[in-house]
């Protein structure tokens, strides 16, 4: 009987197929993990997108996919659909990942009336700020640019939640796209992870902006600054200063706008900080 319980186990591990959950709500990341050996072409098809598996570099025979969650994604039961060749031949896997509303909260905001009702001169900036944005967050270096766990970018007390709906000046403008931290004028901030400096420069909304590409699609940003430590190309490690807090683009007071993208979605950075962190394990 023991023979026979040991094999069964063995047997079972050659193969798993695993989401960090099958529940989450808009704005998060779901994490696949896909546990098996000598398989080839792994892929993956969602909400009507397909998706490669990047192999696993801190496991052996393992592959993964980060699944960011639109904010704007309704409510629903979404398949997760798997492939891959074995022996020659394709083989489907899948699972149901249930989408449901986050509790998100609403903000009030004043602002100068400049940053609500844009000149053609500023509506002009800001398209051309996001088409240079898109083409960053559009291209996935190939390689996983770190190898310890991620961290926060600064040790404070956070002041606004991710995912709130913002009502700037009594009139409603967006959601919150990131998690904003308390940083007085001048205080450090920290690269959340190692990776490469794609933006490091003024921009209308974020003010003093810096962009880190961490790979395989992974982006993390930090907004309103006041003095880059580092600049456009630049290689940072984890725990590396690379600004001080500012006040600048549209900003209510000093402070640290931290924000997440994954495979060019905006995402909660907090729960994908969890995530991950979550790979290794």
């Amino acid at each position: 009987m023991k023979k026979v319980i040991i094999l069964f186990l063995f047997v079972s591990s050659l193969f798993a197929l695993e989401l960090n959950t099958n529940k989450t709500i808009n704005a998060n990341t779901i994490l696949v993990s896909l546990e098996k050996s000598n398989i080839e072409n792994p892929k993956l098809t969602f909400l009507n997108k397909n998706y490669d598996f990047f192999e696993n570099p801190f496991k052996k025979d393992s592959y993964y996919i980060l699944l960011p969650i639109s904010y704007y994604e309704k409510p629903k039961k979404e398949p997760i659909i798997v492939s891959y060749f074995e022996n020659g031949k394709k083989v489907f896997k899948g699972k149901n990942l249930y989408i449901n509303k986050g509790d998100y909260k609403t903000e009030t905001l004043s602002v100068s009336s400049s940053k609500v009702e844009l000149s053609q001169e500023d509506k002009q900036r800001v398209k051309k700020e996001f088409e240079e944005a898109k083409e960053i967050y559009t291209k996935k270096h190939p390689n996983i640019l770190w190898k310890d766990d991620f961290i926060y970018p600064l040790d404070s007390k956070i002041t606004s939640d991710f995912g709130n709906a913002r009502l700037f000046n009594n009139t409603l403008r967006s959601y919150h796209t990131g998690t904003d931290f308390r940083a007085p004028i001048g205080t450090p901030i920290k690269a959340t992870n190692s990776g490469i400096v794609r933006v490091a420069k003024d921009r209308f909304y974020g003010g003093k902006s810096i962009v880190i590409d961490h790979g395989h699609g992974v982006f993390s940003g930090y907004f309103h600054l006041d003095e880059f430590k580092v600049k456009l190309g630049d290689f940072v490690k984890r725990g590396d200063i690379i600004a001080l807090s500012g006040n600048t683009g549209r900003s209510t007071g000093p402070h640290l706008h931290f924000m997440f993208k994954i495979d060019d979605v905006i995402v909660n950075p907090l729960q994908a900080i969890d995530i991950l962190n979550s790979l290794k394990n």
